[in-house]
């Protein structure tokens, strides 16, 4: 059976699709694709994260669920309630395989640009659009993005959990036996209601990397996040003295809203540098890839807007030799990190995971991440990978009709999205 012939013989009930689709292997559902799919996008319903209660609407955790006619459901991560209610209003009774037109219609429709807030939300409703797509044609999302192009994804650990040790040293040495390809610290001061002394905390941090550089054996086994503390003459100070040391990439310099900023910085120093996690979609991180003042790409689902999204930009960095390190992030965002970046180019990626570890929350199923060794591995089941129990979250709304007062949809003679 071809999948031409159940799709437009219109039997969409999940069983008989499933049916149909389990008859046909990867290859053959990717050279059947069509630009349609047969359904439309019926429900989507939001859930909040059990226990995750982080007030900030560019690292929400919500659950996403998008539903067809055909009862095939999709899981995405991310955005907060009235983000997520406003971006689904506009893909009720749409075609869920039409990724690409639905995120233009989102992205563009309001006329206003997003703001990263709701960027977030449509990066959660995007990924969900993606595993959808992946369990409807019985292949894993890697697959659908282009196939694997690389067998497993580097780590780096964000504090270290598995180990007792009480000082860093000891704990970037645990993760380095663990498997992983390097420590990350943060900048002394900050964590507290002590004021916050550039001069002395320049030093203090300048110390701590050698330090830690020292104990690891330099050859990149460490990094550092400056978290945009530090003035850009107490920056290009600690720069300085680093650039004798092996760091694998020094991050967040100085403050994300000027990125022109950058050229300054990347006169005065030599040490890799890795900025983006503050940043969303493409239009963010453009100058500073373009102009080559980054080593590494920092940007994160569901941040930039989703999957397809990331993979422009990956593609923008390749054409610039700019690695993408993607900052850590939801567990099911991890998840998909995958199989973008494993079927991406073979540029030089690493992925960051806070305390070393992946998170494997209750709601979803234990397997949707393979983790091992300091590496995560793809997953070659249908989609994501992913299996939610529902029962295990909290519900928060259901939207099932489309938005009452939408600006005209504008589109050029060839049916593609334009601006009203």
């Amino acid at each position: 059976m071809k999948r031409r012939s159940f799709l437009k013989s219109g039997i969409l009930g999940s069983t008989a699709l499933f049916a149909g689709l389990h008859e046909l292997n990867a290859m053959e559902a990717l050279s059947n694709l069509e630009e349609v799919s047969g359904m439309k996008i019926t429900k989507i319903r939001y859930y909040s994260a059990p226990g995750y209660n982080k007030p900030l609407f560019n690292q929400a955790r919500g659950i996403v669920e998008i539903e067809t006619d055909g009862g095939i459901i999709g899981i995405g991560e991310g955005g907060s309630k009235d983000m997520i209610e406003q971006c689904a209003k506009m893909m009720i009774g749409e075609d869920p395989f039409r990724i690409e037109y639905i995120w233009q219609n989102v992205y563009r429709g309001m006329f206003y640009p997003p703001g990263r807030e709701k960027l977030h939300a449509l990066g959660a409703l995007e990924m969900a659009l993606w595993d959808l797509k992946g369990k409807a044609l019985n292949a894993p999302v890697y697959d659908l993005l282009g196939g694997a192009s690389r067998d497993s994804v580097e780590c780096y650990a964000t504090g270290f959990r598995a180990s007792k040790a009480k000082t860093n040293e000891q704990r970037a040495i645990d993760c380095l036996e663990a498997g992983l390809r390097c420590y990350r610290i943060g900048p002394t001061g900050g964590n507290g209601e002590s004021p916050f002394d550039f001069y002395e905390n320049a030093e203090k941090t300048i110390e701590l990397c050698k330090r830690i550089d020292s104990a690891v054996g330099g050859k990149g086994n460490w990094a550092i996040d400056l978290h945009t503390r530090f003035d850009p003459q107490e920056t290009i100070k600690i720069c300085s003295e680093l650039e004798e040391l092996q760091p694998y990439f020094v991050e967040d310099l100085i403050r994300s809203e000027n990125p022109g900023s950058y050229r300054m910085m990347r006169s005065m120093t030599k040490v890799p540098i890795a900025v983006g996690e503050q940043f969303g979609d493409i239009w963010d991180i453009n100058e500073l890839v373009e102009q080559e003042l980054i080593n590494y790409s920092r940007v994160t689902l569901p941040n930039t807007g989703g999957l397809s999204h990331f993979k422009k930009i990956a593609a923008m960095c390749e054409t610039h030799y700019v690695g993408m390190i993607p900052h850590f992030t939801g567990p099911l965002s991890t998840a998909a990190l995958v199989h973008v970046l494993g079927s991406s180019s073979p540029s030089r990626c690493m992925m960051e995971l806070l305390g070393g570890e992946p998170e494997r929350p209750a709601y979803f199923n234990e397997d949707f991440i393979d983790f091992r060794k300091g590496k995560l591995h793809l997953n070659p089941s249908p989609g994501l990978g992913v299996k939610f129990d529902s029962k295990k979250a909290d519900f928060i709304m259901e939207i099932t009709e489309k938005v009452k007062f939408p600006h005209p949809i504008l589109k050029a003679p060839d049916g593609s999205i334009r601006n009203w």
